[in-house]
Order: C-alpha cells, then structure tokens, then sequence
C-alpha cells in the first residue's frame, strides 16, 4: 500500500477541498469519480471517502424538495442508505490504514483512552470541509439579504475555529498515540437495517 500522505490532518483537509472541487465542476450526484491518487493509497482513500460525502450532501438537498415525486424520494433514500454504508465501510477502511501505520505503537500503563478512531476523525473532517464550502457559497450570495450574509459569516468563523481545532485535536491525538499516551479502539460496524438477518422487516420477509 502507497503512503504517501504523512499523517498530517492539514494535508489530508486539503484532499477533501480538492475532492468537493472536482465535484462542483460538473456539480451532478451522477458524475463519475475520478480518483487522482495512486489505488489503495491513503489519499485514495480520503479523495473517495470524501466523494461519497459530498454526492451524499447533495442528495440530502435533492430528497427534500417539498414536491418530490414519492417514487423518486424513495429511490434517493434508498440510495442514500447505501451511500451511509459506503461510507461506513470507508470509514474503516481508513482507519486500517491508521492502525497499521501505528502499529508500533504501545500503550503506556496510564494510557488513556480516546472516544474515536482516527478514521471517525477523519470523518469528522471531511464533512467539516463540506460545512464550509457551502457555508462560503452563502456569504458569497449576491441574492440574499446583508442579514443572511451576516449570519452565514458568523456561522462560517465558527466553521474555521472548528476546523483549526479538529486538526489540531487530530494531530495530537496521532502523537499520543505514537508516544503511548493515549490509544483509540475500532468497533466494527454495527449497522442493522441493512442485514437481512437482523433488520426484522427483511427478515420476516425472507421466511415468508
């Protein structure tokens, strides 16, 4: 597997700006992706990880339009649905990555415990890259009111604070755990609605 990314919460916000970029140049749920980093690689991962955020994003848009088709929002929740698990699964994916890139890694005996993975992390951040770019987009409305730029401003500061303190938490939590100061558990998936052996609907359905 490339590693060509170092494990730098900077860097890996920049693949996300870069992604929802690509996105909006044909700004369609449908477009193919594109990946430009090596397969399987780090980067690879983030750019497809935060593909599937941002098409999700959008289709979150769609399906709320109030006068929707009830055939054709059912099929976007239904793709939605799919869509949380590709994400899911890419989540863990990363963090894979993650746990073997630390796999050296020991946790002294007064080691604390952290509440997430660097892959849910990485979540965390990916969407944040999406709150402001889109957050942006409002402060940069020549449609709306000096009322709603000034809210979306506020909104979007809070954003850019959030985002330095996520990067900063993120690579500190890296550092902790090189240093054996803190470690982080990865509990697979525990999605129900999806498996047809636990989702009662599917399965009643199955021995029907």
């Amino acid at each position: 597997m490339a590693m060509l990314l170092q494990m730098n919460a900077e860097s890996a916000f920049q693949i996300f700006e870069t992604t929802i970029r690509d996105y909006h140049k044909e700004d369609n749920v449908d477009a193919e992706l594109r990946n430009p980093h090596p397969a399987d690689s780090l980067e690879a991962l983030l750019y497809r990880k935060n593909w599937i955020d941002t098409v999700q994003w959008h289709l979150e848009d769609i399906v709320r339009e109030p006068t929707i088709d009830p055939v054709q929002g059912l099929a976007l929740k239904r793709r939605i649905d799919s869509s949380n698990q590709d994400r899911t699964d890419l989540v863990e994916k990363i963090d894979d990555v993650y746990l073997e890139l630390l796999s050296d890694a020991r946790p002294n005996a007064d080691a604390r415990l952290n509440t997430e993975s660097p892959g849910w992390a990485m979540d965390r951040l990916s969407i944040l890259a999406l709150k402001i770019y889109h957050m942006q987009e409002q402060v940069e409305r020549t449609d709306a009111s000096a009322e709603h730029i000034r809210k979306c401003q506020a909104k979007l500061n809070v954003l850019m604070e959030q985002k330095s303190d996520l990067i900063q938490a993120f690579d500190e939590l890296i550092e902790d755990i090189r240093q054996g100061k803190r470690y982080a558990k990865v509990y697979r998936q525990m999605k129900m609605y999806n498996d047809e052996s636990l989702n009662p609907v599917l399965y009643a359905k199955k021995k029907g």
